[in-house]
C-alpha cells in the first residue's frame, strides 16, 4: 500500500516554495507540509550552531506530524544541520546542496562555476567541497550575496532596484568567465528572470530546486490518494501570502505556528 503520510519542507521564508513548487509539480499527489521559520528570519547572517538548533527544532515538529521525508529547502540550514541531522534523526533527510552541485558539474563546458548564496551556505565551503568531490578539475567562485534574500522576501525579485543589486553582485563572476551558475539559496529562482535581463546568456542557471524535487521523486514511492497542501510559518509575515499566491496561482493562507516556547503571541 502506498505510504500517503505528507513530505515536509522548511525555510527560513518563501524561498523554500520553489522547492515545494517543483516537488508540487514533479509529484502532484503527493500531500505536503511547509513551514516557513520567519521568526527566525533570516538565516544567513546567523552562526552555524544557531541555525542547526533551529532546524533540529523544525525536524522534530515535522515528525510529530507523522511526515514520511523532510526536505532542508535551505541552503544555509543544509549546510548547517544535515549531516548531523541524518545522525540523530530517523526520518529520511534530503537537503538542497549536493543535488545543485552535481546539476552544476554535469552541466559545465569550461569548468568555471559560480555560485551565489547567503553568508553561511559561503562560510561553509559546502558548496566546494561537493563540487570538488564531483570533480575536483572544476574551478569555484563563491560569492556572499545577502541583500538578495531581503529583495525577495520583500517582493521586489523582478524591479530595477533587483536588477542593479544583481548587476554588481554578479560582475566579478562574469570576469572570471563561468558558464554555470549556482543559485545557492532557495530564494533566488525568484530572481531568475532579473539575472537574464542583467547578464542574457552569461551563463546556465542552475537552481537546487528543480534538482532536489528529482531527489525526493528517486527517494520515495509515490503516494497518491489526497494531495493537501499546509503552509506553515511561525511569524506573522508582511508579504509571505501575497508571494506565495503569486507563486502558486493560488489563495495561500499560511496558518501560525509556535514551535519555540520564547514566542509570544503576536499583539
Amino acid at each position: 500500500m502506498a505510504d500517503q503520510r505528507p513530505i515536509g519542507i522548511f525555510d527560513s521564508g518563501v524561498g523554500g516554495l520553489t522547492v515545494l513548487r517543483a516537488i508540487r509539480e514533479q509529484l502532484p499527489e503527493e500531500p505536503t507540509i511547509y513551514l516557513a521559520d520567519l521568526y527566525h528570519f533570516p538565516y544567513g547572517p546567523r552562526y552555524q550552531d544557531e541555525v542547526r538548533g533551529f532546524a533540529f527544532d523544525i525536524i522534530r515538529y515535522l515528525e510529530s506530524r507523522d511526515v514520511k521525508l523532510v526536505v532542508i529547502a535551505c541552503n544555509t540550514a543544509t549546510a548547517a544541520a544535515l549531516n548531523q541531522a541524518r545522525e540523530l534523526f530517523e526520518v529520511p533527510l534530503v537537503g538542497v546542496i549536493r543535488p545543485g552541485a552535481q546539476a552544476a558539474v554535469d552541466t559545465t563546458k569550461n569548468n568555471r562555476i559560480g555560485v551565489i548564496a547567503t553568508e553561511g551556505a559561503t562560510r561553509s565551503q559546502e558548496y566546494l567541497h561537493a563540487i570538488k568531490e564531483l570533480d575536483p578539475m572544476v574551478g569555484v567562485y563563491q560569492k556572499a550575496c545577502p541583500e538578495l534574500v531581503d529583495i525577495v522576501e520583500s517582493g521586489q525579485a523582478d524591479t530595477p532596484y533587483a536588477e542593479s543589486v544583481l548587476r554588481r553582485d554578479l560582475a566579478d563572476i562574469v570576469r572570471i568567465g563561468a558558464d554555470t551558475l549556482i543559485l545557492g539559496c532557495t530564494h533566488y529562482p525568484l530572481l531568475k528572470p532579473a539575472i537574464e535581463r542583467v547578464y542574457p546568456k552569461a551563463f546556465v542557471l542552475v537552481d537546487s530546486a528543480t534538482t532536489t524535487a528529482s531527489k525526493v521523486v528517486r527517494h520515495l514511492d509515490p503516494g497518491g490518494g489526497r494531495p493537501g497542501h499546509e503552509v506553515l510559518v511561525t511569524a506573522v509575515p508582511e508579504h509571505f501570502n501575497e508571494i506565495a499566491s503569486n507563486l502558486f496561482g493560488e489563495t495561500i493562507e499560511a496558518e501560525e505556528v509556535r514551535i519555540w516556547e520564547e514566542q509570544k503571541a503576536p499583539t
